[in-house]
């Protein structure tokens, strides 16, 4: 806010007798006066004064003082104003405007006003402006009069011009009629007989009319013809009644009401379009909704608008032909939905489905057959590109059951390897059918492919499992049945260190069997889904510290912990203590040259993660997105490890159900890292 006095001095020189009366109370004068006033200031227009008047005009309060022009009066934005206000400030002149015209908001709305105002710039001692004084009256009153005194002018002149030319109309009319009076003599004489002719072609259209309404009524097809621009029912029959849903009552009645549930349709702005054109309009399979017995009812039709032309050449009717086609597109349209929903099924499915000609040996498959032989969805594929891609010796097999299936009519099932134009590998399993020509012979075949390698892998990989379990349990246990039928030998002898290393040797070969018999129960739990967390509140680096003690007992490996001593974790110890171990041991077996392996916690967002890094040897790229799978077990260059290959898959399982993630990094020569995270 300007200094008080300093405005004071501003108007001390319109003060009549500054010795009677206070600048303070000259401000609160001005402000209740009825001139509207504000005073400005600075580059960017500054309010620092405005009186009831002034705020007024704006329709603000008191609030605006302090803020700059353009954010007291956002609506004044695009007017001229603060840039006139703006060179007034720059130049020092005064600018005096006259019926200016400004749009301001009062009352929340815009409107437009008219003001006198002038923008006075009050120099100091310098001759630069400190001040802009902004006195304004409304003249909106004052223009709007203004402009009603033109209008009504320019409104009188028009009335006088109107009423000259009405005069001289008049006067030739009047000339006119005179001679159109002598001219009605002869017409009408020439109406006399011209009346007696059109008696006769009368009597001959009501006979044309009436054949043609006993052939639209009694025709076998439906037929209506409706009459004139509004086109009004004029002649039905009643097969058109009976796809309309109606009765004869319609007849006289224009369209739209006759039938008014189409008046949203498009077939009344066709029958205008006909009538206007005079060009028939042919509809195949339309849609149209029909209230039938009170009922909204969807029709199909074929129909045909046929314009009637009067003598003249212009159209008068319109023929209305029609057929009822509603069940034979919903036939069609429940074909495409059963065909839609196969395709879908096929789809989610991954079915492929194909049909062969026999003799021809073209295939017309879709795109997920020829995918499960390696092919793409825009090439072609034959029937003998599907043999050139079975191995040979199943390709006999197969065309025996196809052979098969087309004698006795019957359904082939089959399951059979095939070898990718890559190289690869690949499992098909094959379902197929004849069809027959109207001679009863087998000239097709119909059939759907599923691609079954994953399935065929896993089955694999599960024998494998069982026969790896039989080997992994039955090597401990067979060390442990020699260590007590050894025992058994010596009883009754003297207690020797023979009899301590057999009862040691018992006794790893029990913790064997035990490791194994607890992963296979974890398995179990898992499949089923019954595996349970016990969570509890720990140090995480305490816990680290605690685990594998197997392993620093041994004094052959450093295991180094690295990161924060002090985070805490929610999560069952016991289960995340037996990944650890996992991942640890993984290093000592997988990586016995890596004499330290590095444990390391690291904070991430709402996140921890936990690492066991090793140098060995490395894991192949194409291995580590296998690692968790279950029954998943590595080559290890032809190096035998003992296990059953379902420690990781157990880690994993662990790890999903604390809603955290895992994963392993790796490179051949520089080692490998096993992480997993968990929510913190």
């Amino acid at each position: 806010m300007a200094d008080i006095g300093y405005l004071c001095l501003l108007f001390e020189p319109i003060m009549n007798s500054p010795d009677y009366i206070a600048p303070e109370q000259l401000l609160s004068i001005l402000f209740k006066s009825p001139n509207a006033t504000a005073v400005y200031t600075g580059e960017d227009i500054t309010i620092v004064s405005a009186n009831e008047a002034m705020l007024a005009f704006w329709g603000k309060d008191k609030s605006v003082i302090g803020k700059n022009f353009f954010d007291a009066l956002p609506e004044l934005s695009g007017q001229p104003f603060l840039d006139i206000l703006k060179q007034v400030w720059n130049s020092g002149k005064t600018y005096i405007a006259k019926d200016y015209p400004a749009i301001l908001k009062v009352d929340g709305i815009l409107q437009n006003f008219y003001f006198d105002f002038e923008y006075k710039a009050i120099l100091n001692e310098h001759g630069k402006t400190s001040y802009i004084l902004h006195t304004a009256s409304e003249v909106s009153e004052k223009m709007e009069a203004r402009k009603m005194v033109k209008e009504k002018s320019k409104a009188e002149k028009q009335l006088t011009k109107d009423l000259v030319d009405l005069n001289e109309e008049y006067l030739v009319a009047n000339e006119e009629l005179l001679l159109i009076n002598n001219k009605l003599e002869t017409v009408n004489k020439e109406l006399v007989y011209f009346k007696n002719q059109l008696q006769e072609v009368n009597n001959t259209l009501l006979e044309s009319e009436k054949r043609f309404r006993s052939l639209v009524e009694y025709s076998p097809v439906a037929m209506a013809s409706l009459k004139g621009e509004n086109f009004t029912v004029d002649v039905v029959n009643e097969s058109i009644l009976q796809i309309w849903g109606k009765d004869r009552s319609v007849i006289g009645l224009p369209l739209r009401l006759a039938l008014p549930e189409i008046e949203t349709q498009p077939f009344l702005g066709i029958l205008r379009e006909v009538y206007e054109s005079g060009k028939n309009f042919y509809g195949q399979e339309l849609k149209v909704r029909l209230s039938v017995d009170g009922k909204l009812t969807d029709r199909y039709l074929n129909f045909v608008y046929k314009p009637i032309s009067g003598t003249d050449g212009k159209t008068t009717a319109i023929l209305v032909v029609a057929s009822d086609v509603t069940d034979q597109v919903n036939a069609r349209e429940t074909v495409l939905e059963m065909n839609t929903r196969l395709q879908i099924a096929l789809d989610a499915s991954s079915l492929g489905s194909t049909e062969v000609n026999l003799a021809t040996g073209i295939m017309q498959s879709n795109d997920q057959f020829k995918r499960n032989f390696g092919f793409s969805d825009d090439e072609e594929f034959a029937y003998s590109d599907l043999f050139e891609a079975m191995l040979p010796e199943h390709r006999e097999r197969v065309r025996g059951l196809v052979q098969e299936a087309i004698r006795t009519n019957g359904i082939y099932k089959t399951e059979y390897p095939i070898k990718w134009r890559d190289g690869s590998l690949h499992w098909i399993q094959a379902h197929g059918r004849p069809r027959y020509d109207k001679n009863g012979k087998g000239d097709r075949m119909v059939g759907m492919t599923a691609d079954i390698t994953d399935k065929k892998l896993f089955e694999q990989r599960k024998d494998d499992f069982l026969s790896i379990a039989s080997h992994e349990l039955k090597t401990p246990i067979t060390s442990l049945k020699a260590s007590l039928q050894l025992l058994d030998r010596m009883k009754n002898k003297p207690f020797s260190e023979t009899h301590i290393r057999l009862i040691e040797q018992s006794g790893k070969s029990v913790e064997k069997v035990v490791v194994l018999i607890d992963d296979l129960l974890n398995m179990s739990r898992m499949s089923e889904d019954q595996l349970r967390l016990e969570k509890t509140k720990f140090n995480l680096h305490d816990m680290l510290s605690m685990s594998c003690n197997h392993v620093r007992m041994e004094g052959k490996y450093d295991l180094i912990i690295e990161g924060d001593k002090n985070l805490e974790l929610y999560a069952d110890e016991h289960r995340i203590d037996q990944v650890v171990i996992n991942f640890v041991n993984n290093a000592v077996k997988y990586a016995p040259d890596s004499k330290q392996i590095h444990i390391i916690i690291e904070s991430q967002e709402g996140h921890v993660k936990v690492s066991v890094k090793d140098s060995g040897n490395g894991i192949d790229a194409k291995i580590l997105p296998h690692l968790f799978d279950r029954y998943f077990r590595v080559d290890h260059s032809g190096k035998s490890y003992s296990g059953l290959g379902l420690g990781l898959y157990i880690c994993s399982e662990i790890i999903r159900k604390h809603e955290g993630q895992i994963g392993a990094e790796s490179t051949i020569g520089e080692g490998s890292t096993f992480w997993f995270t968990l929510p913190v």
